[in-house]
């Protein structure tokens, strides 16, 4: 199976237990320019292969060529990349869990502000009268 630059060096990365961010910060990059990289939008100088190659410890050689990630692949444990992505995965989707939790509680507070300011206003329609709370004046 033929890899690109960028997912040989995805893989690289992977089986060093580093994440995007990781990268980024020991490259002196952005998340997203470091991501860019990886997903093939950005054109590498051999400068950046360079620094790539250097944070992960192989030469840039290594990099460039099939053979040695996929020799590296089998002598590594492929079950630790395989695990680590995994709790990548749930760490991702518990937070993902989390923020939608949070957007639901958000969704319930304004729909009860809502449904209390329709009542307001349609008592005020037919005319009931409101008692208004003293304010200790």
């Amino acid at each position: 199976m033929k890899h690109s630059l960028p997912e040989r060096i995805r893989l690289q990365r992977l089986q060093r237990g580093l994440s995007q961010e990781n990268m980024a910060d020991l490259l002196g990059l952005s998340t997203t320019a470091y991501g860019d990289i990886e997903r093939g939008k950005t054109d590498l100088t051999l400068s950046r292969l360079s620094q790539i190659a250097h944070v992960l410890e192989v030469s840039p050689v290594e990099l460039l060529t099939e053979e040695a990630i996929q020799a590296q692949v089998v002598d590594s444990s492929s079950s630790e990349l395989v695990n680590h992505e995994l709790e990548t995965l749930r760490l991702t989707v518990e937070k993902q869990q989390v923020e939608l939790d949070k957007l639901r509680l958000e969704a319930d507070f304004y729909k009860r502000r809502y449904d209390e300011r329709i009542a307001l206003e349609l008592a005020r329609s037919i005319g009931v009268a409101q008692s208004r709370e003293r304010i200790g004046f």
